[in-house]
């Protein structure tokens, strides 16, 4: 007799990505560039970066110039990542932006209810977005995005639509600052895993940017998950994360970052070491640019990511 395949792996991925109960397709949660990531994720109100597409698809609405964004993602054990974006503006359309990300999970083990092994199977997720944003008014953006979701453990699968909407306002001045607001992964599954529909992980995101006049750096907060329902109002505010980008030259970037909510997720008794923490950098070279991020997990281990962005 075999073991249900599915249940086995339903299990174990959410552990793999340090997750406790959560939505399905809880990958659209998880931070896909290298240089979101650096900054802990708080990308809402950043603008001019075409992976505003899986952040706030308002933002794009700044990138005018054709780019191309490719990535990937060095998780935990086997598992693996990536990404593929590309924005262009569209004369009296708008901005539009086409994206992939996907996560893979490695190889599973299929084995009998006596532990004999039958076999090996693997597990996946994949989202498929397309956006568009516009000038709505002065130094305001707004955006919407459309997704299609897909995922397969073996030889199960499902899939769901969704969309994201965001606004982006930009406030110009001696020290410039942006506001961003993003309402994701709005929708519904398709085809689900059993019988019953599964919710997916609506979020509800704020957060804003400042660049300080004498300094040659932009910070930003960000509130996360402000949708969910906590024990007070003040818990609300708990899943923050803060980072920022150095401009050291023409050419270097260093970026930090730190998120509340992943630290307290990570510590293991008394402590929680570096976790929650990031750090990264970017190389740019005329029309190509690389950055790098490095994510603490604690006691766990590390996250690594890679990102090549291309002016087209």
């Amino acid at each position: 007799m075999r073991t249900n395949k599915s249940i086995a792996a339903l299990f174990f991925i959410p552990f793999f990505l340090i997750s406790g109960e959560r939505p399905t397709y809880d990958f659209l949660r998880q931070d896909v560039s290298a240089r979101a990531s650096a900054m802990a994720g708080s990308f809402v109100s950043m603008n001019g970066d075409p992976t505003g597409v899986f952040y706030n698809p308002a933002s794009i609405g700044t990138a005018l110039s054709p780019q191309a964004v490719f990535g990937y993602t060095n998780h935990l054990l086997d598992i693996n990542a990536g990404f593929a974006v590309y924005s262009q503006e569209l004369p009296d359309i708008g901005v539009f932006g086409l994206g992939v990300n996907y996560i893979n999970y490695g190889t599973f083990d299929e084995t009998d209810v006596l532990a004999n092994k039958l076999g090996t199977f693997g597990a996946g997720d994949m989202a498929l977005s397309l956006s568009l944003a516009r000038l709505y008014d002065e130094n305001i953006y707004y955006g919407v995005t459309a997704k299609l979701i897909y995922s397969s453990i073996a030889d199960v699968s499902s899939s769901a639509i969704a969309a994201d909407i965001g606004l982006l306002y930009l406030i110009p001045g001696d020290d410039p600052m942006s506001f961003g607001i993003s309402l994701s992964n709005i929708g519904t599954q398709l085809d689900p895993y059993m019988e019953t529909k599964e919710s997916l992980p609506f979020e509800l995101k704020i957060g804003g940017t400042i660049k300080p006049q004498h300094l040659p750096l932009q910070l930003n907060l960000n509130f996360h998950k402000l949708n969910e329902e906590r024990d007070s109002f003040a818990e609300r505010f708990n899943a923050f994360s803060l980072g920022g980008e150095f401009t050291l030259s023409k050419a270097l970037r260093f970026r930090f970052g730190y998120n509340n909510e992943r630290r307290k997720e990570l510590k293991i008794g008394t402590s929680a070491g570096m976790a929650g923490f990031s750090l990264g950098g970017g190389l740019v070279l005329n029309k190509l640019r690389l950055d790098y991020s490095f994510n603490s997990l604690g006691k766990i281990g590390s996250m690594s990511r890679i990102t090549v962005a291309l002016d087209v």
